[in-house]
């Protein structure tokens, strides 16, 4: 009797046993923390448009979108302030097809050894001018956009009317802005100090980047940006078209349209004088 007992024990533990390790078997595997990790959702940047190579990102032609670990990759660009800043200016390496992710080997930044030699056309030059926020429109130029360079000048001599003392000239049209700031880093600064004199670079041929030197020390550069659709061309050399004070404001005008009232001072004896007036 007992070892009946013990012989059914020893069965129904073997049983126990048994399907004990059947269920185990017959368990899914514990998931990898690796494939775990892929799965994980993060946002990136990704482009807005179609992008071509050779060309500068600007704000709009990155958007935020997000994807697994797996798909985004070690080289992606995480959607934050300081990447939106670094990104913007940069000049796209090869094709970008819309909501395709922007990756570090994809483009250069501005500031990289050999961003200008690469972003610039065959035979231009890159030249630099200082503006500050107003003259530069508020912050609102970015590298790739098309502008005019206008000089402002206040011509010191006063025996000249004074509606010919202040005058302004288009001397560069339809001109590339390929970088914004010294350190060649576009927009605003993540501190948002955007308020300091900033410098503009441009690219232009050789004799512009001569008209732009020359600029500088007469007086006042500030740009005006084009548009998109552009239909006018660039301005030739030497047909720029001078705006006088007196073409802005008529009330200027009458000292040119009545001739500068002039005088005439005699002297009758060591400190004696008449001045007549004509």
């Amino acid at each position: 009797m007992i070892l009946r007992l013990a012989f059914f024990a020893l069965m129904a533990l073997g049983l126990t046993g048994f399907g004990t390790v059947a269920w185990v078997a017959t368990r899914p595997p514990p998931p990898d923390p690796a494939t775990i990790a892929a799965a994980a959702r993060v946002t990136v940047l990704v482009a807005a448009r179609p992008a071509r190579a050779g060309t500068l990102l600007k704000p709009e032609d990155l958007t935020a979108k997000e994807i697994t670990v797996g798909e985004a990759g070690a080289d992606s660009s995480p959607d934050n302030q300081d990447t939106r800043h670094a990104l913007s200016g940069a000049m796209v390496r090869r094709g970008l097809a819309a909501g395709e992710v922007v990756r570090m080997k994809d483009v250069m930044r501005p500031g990289d050894h050999g961003f200008l030699a690469a972003v610039l056309g065959p035979g231009m030059r890159a030249v630099s001018v200082g503006v500050d926020t107003i003259t530069g429109s508020a912050g609102l130029i970015w590298p790739g956009d098309r502008v005019d360079l206008i000089l402002t000048q206040v011509i010191g001599d006063t025996t000249i009317p004074v509606g010919r003392r202040i005058a302004a000239e288009t001397i560069l049209s339809d001109v590339r802005v390929i970088a914004i700031d010294q350190q060649l880093v576009q927009g605003v600064a993540p501190d948002g100090s955007d308020g300091k004199a900033r410098t503009v670079t441009m690219e232009v041929t050789s004799s512009q980047a001569e008209r732009v030197a020359v600029a500088s020390r007469i007086g006042r550069l500030s740009l005006a940006v084009q548009s998109v659709d552009r239909t006018l061309t660039a301005q030739p050399v030497g047909t720029t078209k001078t705006t006088w004070a007196s073409d802005v404001s008529p009330a200027l005008g009458n000292d040119v349209a009545q001739g500068t009232r002039g005088s005439l001072r005699v002297f009758t004896g060591a400190a004696e004088s008449k001045e007549f007036r004509f």
